[in-house]
């Protein structure tokens, strides 16, 4: 078991799968959502967790603010889970965000999007090859508004993604046998980003 960290959803446990997944540490998460509640990328955003395995990510940034937060799991037994996880937050937080599981493969969801998103949390299995992220991440890319925001979670052994047009890296952390590195859309604005900091999402 795991849980929700903070928001209207804090302490909300969650269930997680026996196997094929690797559930992001309490204190890995908490990391993450620290930057990106500094960059004010979580209030408000459409948020896409991709790979979702439990939902804990996307259910994470519902609890704190997220309008709404799909989570894309194509294993049934994984995605039945985010199912549940989803009702129990979604019970915690009221009708403060819409949460939905969508039971699809990530570039085919990605190809149906009909609208930018602006906060994307990426956790892909180890057994995921680096063509098969680049071409996710290029997905991506065509999807992320311009003051968007992109999570990619691997472990500390993996190279760095290759970053498609459109997209670059702000910053990378390492915690423990994890890595994650913190991207946002790139629209050719060298301001955009600065030395250890990180886009800024208008207040809403």
């Amino acid at each position: 078991m795991t849980r929700i960290i903070a928001g209207r959803a804090r302490s909300v446990r969650l269930s997680v799968p026996r196997s094929g997944t690797r559930p992001t540490s309490e204190r890995v998460r908490e990391a993450i959502f620290s930057s990106l509640d500094s960059w004010d990328a979580i209030a408000g955003a459409r948020v896409l967790d991709l790979y979702a395995g439990s939902g804990a990510l996307g259910l994470e940034a519902a609890s704190r603010g997220a309008s709404s937060v799909v989570l894309v799991e194509r294993n049934p037994k994984a995605a039945a889970l985010c199912r549940a996880n989803a009702a129990a937050v979604q019970r915690a937080i009221g009708g403060e965000a819409t949460i939905a599981v969508a039971p699809h493969a990530v570039r085919s969801y990605l190809s149906s999007l009909a609208s930018p998103v602006d906060l994307v949390l990426v956790d892909p299995p180890y057994d995921l090859g680096e063509d098969d992220l680049e071409h996710d991440l290029d997905a991506i890319a065509r999807n992320l508004a311009d003051d968007g925001v992109l999570v990619v979670e691997r472990s500390s052994r993996s190279p760095e993604p290759r970053w498609p047009d459109g997209i670059r890296l702000l910053r990378s952390r390492d915690y423990g046998e994890t890595r994650v590195w913190f991207a946002g859309a790139d629209t050719g604005d060298d301001d955009a980003a600065t030395s250890g900091g990180g886009p800024a999402r208008p207040a809403v």
